[in-house]
């Protein structure tokens, strides 16, 4: 797809695929003596402290602990903190904290918090000098550069490689550090991916429902919110798994759903939802691999399917710059929004 100039966004979205292989050829040592703690660590407890766009990379690191080393781990909802003083116990903690600035008060708040009373605090941040990386024990930086769009897109994907790189030296996983090693080169690949097809269903619309499940349901919020932030476009996320529960009585002629149904056992369920809602009415995107019949948009792979939501938001992301254009807009000022945002 051929990119409109002057779009920051969908500049530093195509530097993603640099930024992700500076961040691997960075902190090796770093990385690895924390995945040794980790290992030498028992957690009773993880909790992850993020908001926004770096809310939804924490989601995708919280499934993968969950699903890879069998750990719950809980979204804190801040204001327990910030607001009400919970006297939460923190002995056996593992509290995880994803931000690009690291600026806001209601993230670093609870990782001070956490760190005085024993826990292990890791911060994934792409401002090593910020306060949020000075409240952790541990900070990695993303290194994902200087980003100017307010929409965070290099950040988002340097944070989601950084999550799938701690957990692959948590458990000195062979497979998942192969395969975010080729993930830079996947990430180029995806770029070049063709979503025009989405262009003439979205730039008309007025909503749409965003919808994955699993590791892929992190992606559909990140793009729920991106058509909100971007293309002023009204969007929420679902769970293939939730869509019946009362979302679908929003569903008529020409409803628009996009879907994202990477590889794992909810691709099927999800390919299914596709073909029901179509019976429906809803204009339906499917974006699946190029192995799945009916797909509307081409899903990229990367070299392991835990790491497939990492290309398929950089594919996203070529598509929702040139689509805030379509729609008149400028991605990289949108309304009312700033590029740091501190709540309490």
């Amino acid at each position: 797809m051929n990119s409109e100039p002057g779009s920051l966004m969908l500049e530093e979205a195509l530097a993603a695929a640099d930024c992700v292989a500076l961040q691997l050829a960075s902190d090796g040592e770093r990385y690895a003596e924390l995945g040794r703690q980790l290992r030498a660590t028992a957690f009773h407890n993880a909790v992850t402290v993020a908001r926004g766009s770096s809310d939804h990379a924490s989601a995708y690191l919280a499934y993968l602990i969950m699903a890879r080393t069998g750990r719950l781990v809980t979204s804190l909802p801040m204001s327990l903190l910030t607001l009400y003083n919970a006297p939460l116990r923190t002995e056996s903690l593992l509290a995880l904290s994803v931000s690009q600035s690291g600026q806001s008060p209601d993230v670093v708040e609870p990782m001070r918090y956490f760190r005085a009373g024993g826990a292990t605090t890791v911060a994934l941040v792409n401002e090593i000098a910020s306060p949020l990386a000075q409240a952790a024990e541990w900070a990695l930086p993303l290194r994902a550069g200087k980003e100017a769009s307010v929409a965070a897109t290099k950040s988002f994907i340097t944070s989601l490689s950084a999550g799938a790189r701690l957990v692959a030296e948590w458990q000195d996983d062979a497979e998942l550090k192969a395969g975010l090693a080729a993930l830079p080169e996947a990430l180029r690949q995806a770029a070049r991916t063709d979503w025009s097809a989405a262009l003439e269903v979205l730039a008309p619309a007025r909503n749409i429902m965003v919808v994955g499940r699993g590791i892929s349901f992190p992606i559909a919020q990140e793009a729920a919110l991106k058509f909100k932030e971007t293309s002023a476009l009204q969007a929420e996320a679902f769970s293939g798994a939730e869509i019946k529960h009362g979302p679908m009585a929003l569903i008529d002629e020409g409803y628009p759903l996009l879907i994202f149904a990477t590889r794992g056992p909810a691709q099927a369920g999800l390919v299914a939802l596709a073909e029901e809602m179509r019976g429906r009415g809803a204009r339906v995107l499917l974006a699946a691999p190029s192995d799945v019949p009916g797909r509307d948009l081409d899903l990229p792979l990367a070299a392991c399917p835990d790491l497939d939501p990492i290309v398929a938001v950089q594919a996203f992301y070529v598509m929702a710059a040139r689509l805030s254009r379509a729609r008149g807009l400028d991605p990289d000022r949108p309304r009312h929004l700033s590029k740091v945002t501190r709540t309490n």
